[in-house]
């Protein structure tokens, strides 16, 4: 679970339908970089992040790379749920060998159009194919661009980064992310405000939902009943954050937003400006932002100007310091171990998907 996203949220999700208490373990930041490389996020934050997404009962720090049958029984696990993905440890064996042996293995749809890798991918190349505007809003493409991606590329020895259709690995080889409302659907709770709840808005971009924003969030939900954030589009987030801002395009940001416990409602492309009819028509009683700086809309009109005349607007600290912009340095200034990191992913998927490919055929034939 290293930099979560909608991805892995989507799959607790789905492991959450099929009993009535999810328990996730995670693995120590050694046995990951043993298996897998670097993580992206400390053991601390990935635990937190975790705790945060609605679909989780409880986790457990510790968890063997291999799953064992003990370690379901310590806990009280009737069956283990994974992607239908395929994990491996360093040596190539299957993570889950050992309890689906046992039947007591369960597998859930991976989510398409989305993995670490990809997001990883995202960073290094420093690409804009993840918020295309227009009707080419999810093209694909194939070219990167910025910040001479010619010679970055040449020096990490890849252009895909599983970000398109060409990348080889069956399951980490994103193309695109294709948003329905049944998606949504399943990530909202569904609930409306009681009449008597007290409404608490935010807005922003949410870009790489993280443990700064998991903070924040908390904090914002203990001021009332009812949270809801408001998402900025993807050219007001550019427009405001610039360089290739955000990482994630806005349906990707909602799915990760509505998987937060703490929020109750999101709001699709809410305006920058916080307007009387948004306050007026979710009934909002308080309006808060971070402590992060506020940019003005056409560099002279604050976007809060309508809760601070009425009295609703408060500053909170959410008392964590991560930033999207931090996760994208810490991307940065390791890009070749991450991207040794991806490569070596990729290669063991090949070859699990090729081995399995072969059993496929090896039981047609018997």
């Amino acid at each position: 679970y290293d930099m979560v996203h909608f991805g892995h949220a989507n799959s607790l999700r789905q492991a959450k339908a099929l009993g009535d208490k999810v328990i996730v373990g995670i693995h120590t930041d050694e046995e990951i970089t043993k298996h897998k490389g670097p993580p992206v996020f400390t053991e601390e934050e990935r635990v937190k992040m975790v705790k945060g997404i609605k679909w989780v009962d409880e986790v457990v720090l510790g968890a063997p790379y291999v799953t064992t049958l003990e370690v379901l029984d310590q806990n009280n696990c009737d069956f283990c749920v994974h992607g239908d993905d395929i994990t491996m440890t360093a040596e190539g064996v299957d993570t889950y060998h050992l309890v689906k042996s046992a039947n007591r293995y369960k597998e859930v749809k991976r989510t398409a159009g989305v993995s670490t890798t990809d997001l990883v991918g995202r960073m290094l190349l420093l690409t804009r194919n993840h918020f295309r505007q227009g009707s080419a809003e999810y093209a694909i493409e194939k070219e990167a661009k910025l910040l001479k991606i010619e010679q970055l590329q040449s020096r990490l020895g890849s252009s895909n980064m599983g970000q398109d259709s060409s990348a080889k690995s069956p399951w980490t080889g994103c193309s695109q992310f294709l948003p329905t409302t049944q998606k949504i659907i399943q990530f909202s709770d569904g609930k409306s405000p009681n009449p008597s709840d007290k409404i608490v808005y935010v807005a922003g971009a949410f870009d790489l939902f993280h443990v700064g924003h998991l903070d924040f969030l908390e904090k914002a939900s203990k001021l009332g009943n009812y949270l809801i954030v408001g998402l900025h589009t993807d050219p007001v987030v550019n427009s405001y954050k610039g360089s290739n801002y955000p990482i994630m395009n806005l349906h990707e940001r909602v799915l990760s937003v509505l998987a937060c416990k703490f929020v109750n409602e999101v709001v699709i492309g809410a305006p920058y400006c916080v307007t009387e009819e948004l306050l007026d028509h979710f009934k909002i009683d308080i309006v808060c932002h971070g402590r992060t700086p506020i940019a003005m809309e056409d560099g002279k009109i604050d976007p809060y100007a309508v809760p601070k005349t009425r009295a609703i607007f408060e500053l909170l600290d959410s008392g964590n310091e991560m930033t999207t912009e931090r996760i994208v340095e810490r991307i940065i200034s390791h890009r070749l171990e991450y991207e040794r990191r991806n490569q070596a992913k990729e290669k063991k998927e090949i070859e699990a998907f090729a081995a399995l490919q072969r059993q496929k055929q090896t039981h047609k034939t018997g």
